[in-house]
């Protein structure tokens, strides 16, 4: 009887522990989360660092390289978004009539085909004035992203510059903390590398299909398209909005039409053909647990969150498979197709 009290008040202890830490989390998303994307970007370019060092290239020279690199991304990014915000935000009252009238002329349409719908009610359901002033602050927040690069560019150097000394670190503590490491971080940095090409080539395809329908900011269509697709699903769905809205705004519904079939073969030949071949399935996860991690990430971190919302989630999954006690978490995270990813014990 106290055994299983003693178990009970244990399980309430470690819940209460972890309702308080995601509290703390949540409190100070203004500094966890230019860590997590600084993380995230040293994973990323860690192995083109270890390529400098391998080729005797000095530490800081190499870091020279890296930061210069990075900042010349942020900054390109940053004249990319900016210019596009801007653009985009003045001529939403332009596009939000243009839409309206154009969801107008569709439902006349049906009206003369004899689908009766009641126009008033599904243009107040629809409220286009919230759809496109939320697309608008949507990239606002993409751009704000650049008043944190400093921070995240620094961060990102010292985490680089403790990679090669880390693995010492954890030898030298003599326990299986270095092999456990090891695997998670393995699995992590694959699955980012891999799902970061892939998202790329997701980008720049959507860009040059857009480019060839004449859509305005097509660079920044596939940007979004870049960033969501590391969101499974959801994202592509997500990043093809803007795009297919974007298409009756300046054209009709048959050149929305022609995008979301862009958006469709692109995401099926990449996403369910290509990717699912090079990245494979053994670290996915279940499609409810991406919804799930989607929302909790979000809840948690933002918007920020919901974009990494699966390499947490990922994260924790391996970690979770490394313990014998924990390992049944890990196995109702998974998809359950191809099998856990077994730790390397």
């Amino acid at each position: 009887m106290k055994e299983k009290s003693f178990k009970v008040g244990y399980t309430v202890l470690i819940m209460a522990a972890v309702v308080i830490i995601l509290a703390g989390i949540k409190a100070a998303s203004v500094i966890v989360v230019p860590f997590l994307l600084a993380f995230f970007l040293a994973v990323i370019l860690s192995p083109f660092f270890l390529w400098l060092r391998s080729k005797k290239v000095n530490q800081v020279f190499a870091l020279l390289i890296i930061v210069t690199f990075l900042i010349a991304i942020i900054t390109l990014l940053f004249m990319l978004v900016g210019n596009s915000v801007q653009d985009f935000t003045n001529n939403v009252p332009a596009y939000e009539a243009k839409l309206r009238a154009n969801i107008v002329a569709i439902l006349e349409t049906l009206q003369t085909w004899g689908i009766e719908i009641p126009k008033e009610d599904i243009l107040k359901l629809v409220n286009m004035q919230s759809i496109m002033q939320y697309a608008a602050s949507t990239l606002k927040s993409l751009g704000s992203l650049a008043t944190q690069s400093f921070m995240i560019v620094i961060t990102v150097v010292f985490m680089l510059m403790e990679i090669s000394q880390f693995g010492n670190k954890l030898a030298q503590t003599n326990t299986n903390s270095l092999v456990k490491f090891i695997d998670i971080s393995d699995s992590i940095k694959r699955y980012l590398l891999l799902k970061f090409f892939t998202s790329a080539a997701t980008g720049i395809i959507i860009t040059v299909g857009l480019k060839f329908f004449d859509i305005h900011y097509a660079v920044l269509w596939g940007l979004i398209a870049f960033i969501l697709n590391f969101i499974p699903t959801i994202g592509s769905i997500i990043a093809a909005v803007p795009a297919v809205l974007m298409g009756i705004v300046q054209y009709d519904i048959s050149t929305s039409l022609g995008i979301a079939l862009l958006y469709i073969i692109v995401n099926v030949s990449i996403g369910s053909i290509l990717e699912p071949r090079i990245v494979g399935k053994g670290l996915g996860l279940s499609t409810l647990i991406v919804f799930l991690s989607l929302i909790f990430w979000g809840w948690l971190l933002g918007p920020i969150g919901m974009l990494l919302s699966v390499p947490l989630t990922i994260m924790i999954k391996i970690a979770l498979s490394t313990q014998p006690n924990t390992q049944w978490i890990a196995v109702m995270l998974d998809s359950g197709e191809n099998g856990m990813v077994k730790s390397k014990m």
